[in-house]
């Protein structure tokens, strides 16, 4: 597999005083068009507000910081203005609109990662804003867009034209925006800091799984996720997507150590991790992650609602049900070494601590 896995760092695509938006580019990470993968991050100061647009792609949002304020219109319902906060998880289908809004001091920084088989351009988002500089009205002629509001030409110039800014605004202080409800987020979202886990191995990790069970609404976006807390030093077991699903995973702090093998037992990548990184595991591929001292966590999704995976180390693993002759001929080696192989990780799974 010749494609470059390297993990890249978002760029800046736009911003200005109430905040900006970052996107990692295909023609720098090839796995996002190879994958029909698209990755984005807003980010919005204190009273900044992202317009209300839609998107030729479903996502999956994650609040890596801070707290804010979303709407949230699905086709043909009422808005849902949801209060959002750090670890929320948002499942937002396809012909979503939505618009974001920060009132607190603390940068609100949400992460979109989504599937762009459906986009104008394979790897990327193309968002399509109701009003601004580039809002989608800023191309109809004042006779169509009047007669499809029901204004005076007039009143649809004012509307279309007073809006100079692009993407995002930053608001006046005493402006006031929708209150929040806290029912509205039954069913759109999932704070994945504060939902049962799904695995918990002492001294070696965590994990909650997004998926069609506790967010079902993820079935319709068609990609699961999950968010990861490796402790310090340990080992994340080696292991592979059985559904023919790609991992896309975005370091939300920490750092470590990666390696994922592919076809022929070559090692395709090898890197250091960072917040920030953003990297992706093709179909099939083995990926193993070990946490620096003060440890690692990242947020991923996986391009299946209903992910599955295989551990090929621990109790749980194809090693543990094969006989012990399958294994003496497989490794070529002799009944001790096998017997030696057999009678290690009995008691650990997904993640292993750091030996004493």
């Amino acid at each position: 597999m010749d494609i470059d896995l390297t993990p890249k760092l978002a760029k800046q695509v736009y911003g200005g005083e109430g905040g900006s938006y970052h996107a990692w580019c295909p023609n720098e990470l090839p796995m996002l068009k190879e994958g029909n993968i698209g990755a984005a991050k807003l980010a919005l100061t204190k009273n900044g507000f992202a317009l209300p647009c839609f998107s030729d792609s479903a996502k999956v949002a994650y609040v890596l910081q801070g707290s804010g304020v979303a709407g949230i219109v699905l086709p043909a319902k009422d808005e849902k203005v949801i209060p959002i906060t750090k670890g929320d998880a948002i499942a937002l289908p396809f012909g979503f609109v939505s618009w974001w809004y920060n009132k607190e001091d603390t940068e609100l920084v949400v992460l979109f990662l989504g599937d762009t088989k459906t986009a104008h351009k394979a790897g990327s988002f193309t968002d399509m804003y109701l009003t601004g500089s580039n809002g989608i009205f800023t191309g109809f002629s004042t006779e169509f867009v009047s007669r499809a509001w029901d204004v005076d030409e007039s009143v649809a110039k004012t509307l279309v034209s007073s809006q100079t800014a692009k993407g995002i605004v930053k608001l006046d202080a005493g402006f006031q925006m929708p209150e929040p409800k806290q029912g509205d987020r039954d069913g759109l979202v999932l704070n994945c800091e504060e939902a049962p886990l799904d695995v918990d191995i002492k001294g070696g990790g965590k994990v909650v799984v997004l998926n069609t069970k506790n967010l079902p609404l993820v079935g319709q976006v068609g990609t699961g996720a999950d968010l990861v807390r490796l402790n310090g030093s340990a080992m994340c077991s080696p292991g592979f997507s059985v559904d023919s699903a790609l991992q896309v995973t975005y370091i939300v702090r920490g750092s470590g150590r990666v390696q994922v093998v592919g076809p022929d037992g070559k090692r395709i990548l090898e890197a250091h991790l960072k917040p920030g990184n953003l990297f992706i595991v093709p179909r099939f591929c083995v990926v193993s992650k070990i946490g620096d001292p003060d440890g690692m966590e990242w947020f991923s999704i996986i391009t299946t609602p209903d992910p599955k995976f295989t551990d090929l180390a621990g109790k749980v693993c194809p090693w543990k049900s094969l006989s012990p002759q399958v294994l003496q001929a497989a490794f070529n080696v002799s009944p001790d070494v096998q017997q030696h192989f057999s009678s290690k990780r009995t008691a650990e799974q997904t993640f292993f601590p750091p030996s004493n």
